[in-house]
């Protein structure tokens, strides 16, 4: 056997990757994108049955020529906090998946932020109440729809996770998990003990029935006979962020990442300890492997990515993201102009749900390329906001970070991050979140016998070191901080 598959089903495409364990390379990679559904201002849905077929379309795709022999297990890593509601008979989707994204419980959220129970749901989960996550979307669901209403009557309900509905469709309804990265990002599990906290379901209404099975990141979860002649053992499931954050090789206590995708998602693995941000960042789990359980501090940029689109898509600025980077870089500065990609709120520090975005400090004198540079630095400068936030709770510099993602390969803009950051960037593999799918299922079928057999393989392709001066950088944080507080309705 040589070969390892992995799905890694994102927010707005999915990709079926077949990895080559004897090259340690990516040998096949097929991927299809999905609708965006927008029923209405800041309300972000997906169709999943869109989203299974492409799947197993791009899972069919890489797998002709291959022997079933070949495959030791499939892996899947995927968007987190997205949630399906679908038929326990059928596995038939009940209504759209209600995106990480979606802010349609916002209201709801900010009363619950101003009870006396917010700070119980932050001690058990680790969490800020806020829409971004599970719970309020899954209450939503069951109060709002009819034909969710209507299975949960009939006690053919359930509701899960991108990865809990494509294993129970890729099993053929046999196997109903979640992995516990994936569990600790809904609002409803309990990061002390491990499990669906029962005080939390109770608040929130939700049925403990309708809810997957808990398992560990390497642990196999059932197989699949859809692919080819033999069934594929399944296995190595973990949320997107955290399979980055294994995928660079973060199995050590202050070792840190950032993913630059649609979002930026920045995570420190902080070993057997919760540590409690006192400045908004997220506790969460990093990773379980057997008898290693790692928990992580976590920022989160909601928009990244997107922003890039949104400039491209809305504003007409470029036709793909080289042409926008070439006329952003055609000036020296983007002179004194600002975006706050506040469109769907702000995250991580600031988590204020209603903030939009918005573009400042233009003159008569601004024009589309000043405009460009200000898109792609807002991905930085929304970093550095996590970034020192991470310090001040880790109470200690953070001295190299590992990044990753789609972004990470524009050039110009990690060494702006590594300037404006005032410390050293070491790139990865761009498929670092798929490769922490591959790690995963690696472990739990006997590819790697250890985190140091993973190790060996993990090299760095770039470095960034700052060389801005501090003086320069402070002013641009300055003028930053300044754009932000314009938007900012808390």
């Amino acid at each position: 056997m040589k070969y390892i598959l992995t799905i890694d089903e994102g927010t707005t495409s999915v990709r079926a990757i077949l990895y080559n364990t004897q090259l340690n390379t990516f040998e096949k990679i097929e991927q299809k994108t999905f609708k965006q559904i927008f029923p209405k201002p800041a309300w972000v849905e997906h169709d999943a049955e869109e989203i299974w077929k492409n799947t197993y379309d791009c899972l069919k795709k890489v797998c002709e020529n291959i022997s079933p022999e070949e495959v030791y297990g499939l892996g899947i890593t995927n968007q987190r906090e997205t949630i399906v509601a679908f038929e326990k008979s059928t596995g038939k989707p009940l209504a759209n998946a209600i995106v990480w994204q979606c802010r349609r419980t916002s209201k709801e959220c900010e009363k619950i932020k101003k009870s006396s129970f917010a700070k119980k749901i932050h001690n058990k989960t680790g969490l800020i109440v806020d829409a971004y996550f599970s719970a309020t979307k899954i209450k939503w669901l069951l109060e709002n729809n009819a034909n969710v209403k209507k299975a949960l009557n009939e006690n053919n309900l359930y509701v899960g996770t991108m990865e809990t509905f494509l294993v129970y469709k890729l099993t053929k309804g046999k196997s109903f998990v979640t992995d516990i990265t994936n569990a600790s990002r809904t609002m409803l599990f309990n990061i002390n003990t491990l499990n669906w906290d029962e005080e939390l379901l109770k608040f929130f209404n939700i049925p403990k029935s309708i809810l997957a099975k808990i398992v560990n990141n390497d642990e196999v979860v059932g197989q699949t006979d859809l692919l080819v002649d033999k069934p594929i053992k399944i296995a190595g499931l973990i949320g997107d962020q955290q399979s980055s954050l294994f995928g660079q090789g973060c199995f050590e206590k202050n070792t840190s990442k950032n993913t630059y995708g649609t979002g930026c998602f920045m995570l420190t693995n902080t070993g057997k300890d919760i540590v409690k941000s006192k400045h908004g960042l997220l506790s969460t789990i990093g990773f379980k492997i057997k008898n290693k359980l790692c928990y992580a501090l976590e920022g989160s940029v909601f928009n990244a990515g997107s922003t890039i689109n949104w400039a491209m898509e809305n504003l007409n600025l470029a036709s793909n993201p080289i042409e926008l980077t070439e006329l952003a870089y055609s000036v020296k500065d983007s002179d004194g102009v600002y975006l706050v990609p506040a469109f769907t709120g702000l995250g991580t520090p600031y988590w204020d749900m209603n903030s939009r975005a918005i573009l400042c400090g233009i003159t008569r004198g601004t024009n589309k390329r000043h405009v460009a540079r200000a898109v792609l630095e807002s991905v930085a400068f929304s970093t550095l906001d996590v970034f020192k936030t991470m310090e001040k709770d880790m109470k200690q510099n953070i001295k190299e970070m590992h990044i990753d993602g789609g972004i990470s390969q524009n050039k110009n803009l990690m060494q702006f991050q590594s300037d404006i950051l005032q410390t050293t960037l070491k790139k990865f593999n761009k498929e670092s979140t798929c490769l922490g799918a591959v790690f995963m299922t690696g472990l739990a079928t006997g590819v790697y016998k250890s985190l140091q057999d993973i190790t060996k393989i993990l090299k760095p392709t770039e470095v960034y070191k700052p060389n801005l001066s501090k003086g320069d950088v402070e002013i641009k944080i300055k003028n930053w901080h300044n754009a932000v507080k314009k938007c900012l309705t808390n």
